[in-house]
């Protein structure tokens, strides 16, 4: 199977644009973008007077090392009996990208941000998502902030909704932040440089502790997947590495899902249609409580999401090695999540995941198609406008959303086993230890605990049962396919 080597990352990202094509998106933008960007001459102005000053708050980003589109900035305050009140403010970007343009069309096309270690495809040209609509430190920049007070016991007491100018007082970083809040490491210059800044963050993190305690407590699902990135140097990959969840994550994570549940709750209690993130519950409930009996438990008849909480949590302290294996098995029996229209006064569908019945994609605009929509439709309710999309316009975008996100995933999917593949093809010989993680009647998938990537089985080799320890040899790679091939040794 070996074939001359693709490896260098010219090639990988060659890979990249042409799975971006046969999968139905655009890797390129177009001559009218680029002249409709080279118009554009700064960030966005509105000289609405309703719109607030809040440059003076403590507002931070929180992020990847290397994320330049900077989306949404947090900042809290203490209120009386241990209330917390949270700020979340998310770019504006529709004050610069007006609905119909040449650059709107392309981000309606392609409905999100693509990112593979070789190249990242950009929903927005990145002129605007690194620069005129990212909240960067030191910009003042338009904003929809979502204010929530909640409660000791994470109760959400009130919110509301409004536009505001903002201004990025120190932009972090996930684990650089997260050793800080284990109390491992400094707090992060950037941090430490704006005075009062730290004893917000610490406030920060307790009301998002408590939001995810409750979450929890309600029976929203917590999964462990593998985010195995390819890291470079020059122009070949040097490592495959895991990124590991921690607090600074928690943190973002937590404060961004009770964001998107209050957006929605905004809308609905003013009576506009929404387009929501909707997780079904689960048909293929059965095979799940199948799957659970393997372990020796008893999940209940109809679908029950604190049940299977509890489940997953026994699973994950009892053998964490396995645990993302199991919560892919049990990712994929529940089905993917999906775009939907809610119309005003409408049962909500609900999100089965996070045991949430209002939710939707609202802190993401530069980056997520539906996020700029959900910020389109919240700006129309505070300006007392009519919507900017009927309910049969956004029933078409659900749709197209729901596919090219799926079509984004199997890029990003297949460009990380076309990267481990570059990784391992001088590897050729070598022995691994890993674990089985798939099976059907005809071939058998691995994964190396080092370093974690995927493969299949070839040849004989006797019957396995998933999670089964095993030792393999690497027999073959395909970087253009994205193919690694093992034997059984032993």
């Amino acid at each position: 199977m070996n074939r001359t080597p693709a490896g260098r990352r010219a090639d990988l990202v060659r890979i990249a644009s042409e799975t971006m094509t046969e999968r139905g998106l655009e890797p390129e933008f177009s001559a009218d973008v680029v002249r409709e960007l080279a118009a554009i001459g700064g960030p966005g102005r509105d000289a609405d007077p309703r719109i607030e000053d809040l440059c003076a708050m403590l507002w931070c980003s929180i992020d990847n090392d290397d994320s330049r589109d900077l989306d949404q900035l947090t900042a809290c305050e203490p209120l009386a009996d241990g209330a917390i009140e949270v700020f979340v403010a998310v770019a504006d970007v529709d004050v610069v990208v007006r609905k119909g343009s040449a650059i709107d069309e392309h981000a309606r096309f392609n409905t999100t941000s693509v990112y593979t270690a070789a190249r990242i495809f950009p929903m927005l040209p990145e002129r605007l998502s690194t620069d005129l609509t990212s909240l960067n430190p030191g910009q003042e920049r338009l904003a929809v902030v979502t204010e929530m007070v909640f409660t000791a016991d994470a109760t959400l007491a009130r919110s509301r909704v409004r536009r505001a100018r903002v201004c990025n007082r120190a932009k972090l970083a996930y684990d650089a932040l997260s050793a800080w809040l284990d109390g491992d490491a400094a707090l992060p210059a950037a941090a430490a440089a704006v005075p009062g800044l730290e004893q917000q963050l610490r406030l920060q993190n307790v009301v998002a502790q408590r939001l995810r305690a409750r979450r929890h407590a309600e029976g929203a699902l917590e999964f462990e997947t593998l985010q195995p990135r390819a890291v470079y140097e020059g122009e070949r990959v040097v490592e495959i590495r895991q990124q590991v969840q921690n607090r600074a994550r928690q943190l973002i994570e937590e404060l961004m899902i009770a964001t998107n549940q209050a957006t929605a709750q905004f809308l609905a209690e003013h009576r506009a249609d929404s387009l929501r993130r909707v997780v079904r519950s689960p048909e293929r409930w059965q095979r799940i409580v199948m799957e659970a009996r393997k372990y020796g438990e008893a999940l209940p008849a109809q679908p029950d999401s604190r049940a299977l909480e509890v489940f997953l949590a026994r699973r994950r302290k009892a053998d964490p090695l396995r645990f993302p294996d199991l919560s892919l098995v049990i990712v994929k029996l529940m089905g993917s999540g999906e775009y939907v229209v809610e119309q005003a006064g409408g049962l909500p569908i609900g999100h089965f995941g996070l045991a949430m019945r209002d939710y939707t994609h609202s802190t993401a605009p530069n980056r997520r198609f539906p996020d700029l929509v959900t910020s389109r439709m919240l700006k129309a309710v505070l300006a007392g406008r009519p919507p900017p999309y009927g309910g049969a316009e956004l029933s078409v975008l659900a749709a197209h959303c729901t596919a090219q996100e799926d079509a984004a995933q199997k890029v990003e999917r297949k460009m990380r086993k076309c990267e481990a593949a570059s990784l391992l093809e001088s590897h050729v010989g070598q022995r691994y230890d890993a674990i089985v993680t798939g099976r059907t009647e005809s071939n058998t998938w691995v994964r190396t605990l080092a370093p974690p990537v995927e493969g299949m089985l070839t040849g004989r080799a006797r019957e396995l049962d998933i999670g089964q320890r095993v030792e393999v040899k690497l027999v073959a790679t395909d970087v253009e396919r994205g193919f690694i091939d093992f034997v059984l040794l032993h």
